[in-house]
């Protein structure tokens, strides 16, 4: 395509043309014949070079090709976020490590409870964190935001609930300088508990217990700022069945402000062990096969037959009524008559003479208790007089009737 054009100025390395239609187009003057000047006429051929734009078209995918490869398949992936140890106060999250792919890290933030508690310091070569001073038994949920020069990611969250001071489950423990028999006490005391025992300082150790202040595990701990107890420490938490405090169980501290109580589950323990052996020692105590009512009479008194032996008023010897005839010889011992009183020589004599026959025959004072019926059986039972041994009341009794007659 051929153009004719009139050269109107030239100036400053740039020509003023005009076109038919009175057109203005500023060329570069360099471009043109260097003997024009204004009112010249130059000629301008143009055409589209084809072969020019397929090579720059070309250019251009390959260009975009190798920012899609390098850029756009790989992208940050967002952090994912797991809790590793929690105690009454404290809790120790983790995370895997940070994917930029291609971007630049901009920050690595940790948010609690909907709030930004803070930055990850070194968030490339820190994978994991501490959070102190919670309160007990209270739940809180944690999760990360990285921000990188390719968009924001968030991790998930996790919600986690403080121990009470009874749960000893996340105390962690790393023994120091320890002698073998007390390292051995200790260990067993942490399987007891519940607790777990790591050889190394982590961040996750709550206490260092050890009884000399020397070594490297114990300046790390320092360092680290983990308590540094002696081993009677375990026993105090064993014994009062929750955490106690350190104060008291520093290696320079003073033993008598160490209050060391009991624990309710062991003393309770203990009572079921004592209370086992005891039902074991000594032997249920038999019930008696008597019934109500038989047992009854066999607790009232029975009247023991006088001693010959004895004076009036002395009680005799108790006999005890044997378990066959219990039932039926107990309510008719009052029926019973009393023993038939034995006669020396110094009554016949009186009862020949005469004399002495009605003191004899009043009862005695201890049988004033006794019914009618016994004084009848009494007379009944007693044999009677002969002649031979009483002539001398049976004639006077004879006498008597005699003059009751007339």
């Amino acid at each position: 395509m051929l153009v004719s054009l009139t050269v109107g100025k030239v100036d400053a390395g740039v020509a003023v043309l005009l076109t038919e239609d009175k057109r203005l187009i500023e060329f570069p003057s360099i471009l043109l014949p260097p003997s024009i000047r204004s009112g010249s006429i130059v000629d301008i051929t143009v055409k589209q070079n084809h072969n020019a734009e397929q090579q720059a078209e070309e250019q251009f995918q390959a260009l975009q090709q190798n920012i899609l490869e390098r850029y756009g398949l790989q992208a940050p992936s967002s952090p994912v976020l797991r809790l590793r140890n929690a105690t009454q106060t404290s809790i120790v999250l983790e995370w895997d490590p940070v994917q930029l792919a291609t971007s630049q890290l901009k920050s690595l933030a940790l948010y609690r409870n909907g709030s930004k508690a803070g930055n990850i310091p070194r968030p490339m070569d820190m994978l994991s964190t501490k959070i102190s001073g919670l309160s007990l038994n209270t739940e809180y949920s944690f999760y990360l935001v990285l921000k990188t020069s390719g968009g924001t990611y968030t991790s998930n969250t996790v919600t986690v609930k403080t121990h009470e001071m009874t749960n000893l489950t996340g105390i962690t423990v790393t023994p120091g300088v320890l002698q073998p028999a007390l390292r051995e006490a200790c260990e067993a005391a942490v399987e007891r508990i519940g607790a777990k025992l790591v050889d190394t300082v982590r961040i996750d150790t709550t206490h260092f217990v050890c009884t000399e202040p020397r070594g490297d595990a114990w300046q790390k701990a320092v360092e680290m700022n983990i308590p540094v107890v002696r081993p009677e420490w375990l026993e105090g938490c064993e014994r009062e069945g929750k955490i106690v405090g350190v104060r008291a169980y520093y290696l320079d501290a003073d033993p008598k402000l160490r209050q060391v109580g009991t624990n309710p589950n062991i003393q309770q323990q203990s009572r079921e062990s004592m209370s086992q052996r005891q039902s074991v020692q000594i032997p249920p105590a038999r019930t008696s096969s008597i019934p109500q009512a038989q047992a009854s009479q066999t607790s009232l008194p029975s009247r023991a037959p006088k001693s010959p032996d004895k004076e009036v008023g002395e009680p005799g010897p108790t006999v005890g009524a044997t378990p066959e005839l219990a039932q039926e010889e107990v309510p008719r011992q009052k029926d019973l008559p009393p023993d038939p009183p034995t006669r020396d020589d110094s009554d016949n004599s009186e009862a020949e003479d005469g004399t002495g026959d009605s003191e004899k025959r009043l009862p005695a004072p201890h049988a004033a208790e006794d019914t009618e019926d016994d004084d009848v059986q009494e007379e009944k039972h007693s044999p009677p007089p002969t002649k031979a041994n009483k002539p001398g009341v049976e004639d006077e009794k004879g006498e008597d009737m005699e003059e009751v007659a007339l």
